[in-house]
């Protein structure tokens, strides 16, 4: 009886001890685990791929996704051609994202950082996406709207308050929920008095709208496209390239085309 005791103890240690050098199976994520400030929820593989497509992304893009989860989105990307970054606070769930780089054979075009958005400097991407709560994306707001104009900024179906998008699209066909993206271009600071060979041009702006005068003449339909602006006074349509203090602006005056130069006061 002590013989059969002292065998099923060892053979019970020995199964325990292989059990122990088994390597740990991989952390995988659960849908609706908590994060630092949202829960992980994947973005469906076609909106991942309507975010790409809205922001018409190239191989010359960085592209940047703030709150990355399970680096889906910058994978998506890298498999375009396109270098991209992934800033995730949660540190398993990087670790995830450069197994599935590894996998996907683009580990070469991505990096993966645990960080906080709203630390890590992320101001040299030409796009940014995002899959946030409308509460963090006006917290993010003014940064990215102190970024280059014209970069491309995309949110997995949440707005940014007051910033009304310039595009919006949903996907196409059976969708349960996460199937609108918007889209925005960072504009161009324009607000302000400019002086003109056609006199000032007093402009005020919200966001990439714009209003004021053209030597007294009210402006309609002033709208910003990053560095690009068009507006309408009298009866006379410009087209304006914005660049830091100086604006390019073309018209067409008794059907020849004019070009002059807007400098800010």
């Amino acid at each position: 009886m002590q013989l059969t005791t002292a065998i099923g103890c060892a053979v019970f240690a020995l199964n325990a001890l292989a059990a122990a050098q088994e390597p740990a199976a991989p952390y995988q994520p659960e849908v609706g685990q908590k994060g630092k400030d949202v829960q992980w929820v994947p973005t469906p593989p076609a909106l991942v791929e309507k975010m790409l497509d809205m922001a018409a992304v190239t191989s010359k893009d960085y592209l940047v996704d703030l709150g990355s989860g399970d680096g889906v989105l910058v994978i998506a990307a890298a498999k375009r051609g396109i270098r991209a970054m992934g800033i995730e606070y949660d540190g398993r769930l990087v670790d995830v994202s450069k197994r599935n780089a590894e996998a996907a054979g683009v580990a070469g075009l991505t990096k993966f950082v645990r960080g906080d958005i709203f630390k890590t400097d992320f101001s040299k991407a030409t796009v940014v996406t995002t899959f946030l709560l409308p509460s963090l994306n006006l917290q993010l707001r003014p940064t990215l709207l102190a970024m280059k104009p014209g970069t491309r900024v995309v949110s997995n179906t949440f707005p940014m308050g007051e910033w009304e998008p310039d595009d919006t699209v949903s996907i196409e066909g059976p969708c349960e929920r996460w199937c609108k993206a918007l889209f925005w271009i960072v504009p161009a600071r324009v607000g302000g008095t400019w002086r003109t060979p056609e006199g000032d041009l007093v402009l005020t702006q919200k966001f990439q709208t714009v209003s004021g005068t053209l030597d007294r003449l009210p402006i309609s339909d002033g709208r910003l496209r990053g560095e690009e602006f068009t507006f309408t006074a009298g009866h006379r349509t410009y087209t304006a390239q914005v660049h830091d203090y100086r604006m390019t602006v073309r018209t067409v005056r008794d059907g020849k085309p004019v070009e002059w130069t807007a400098v800010a006061r």
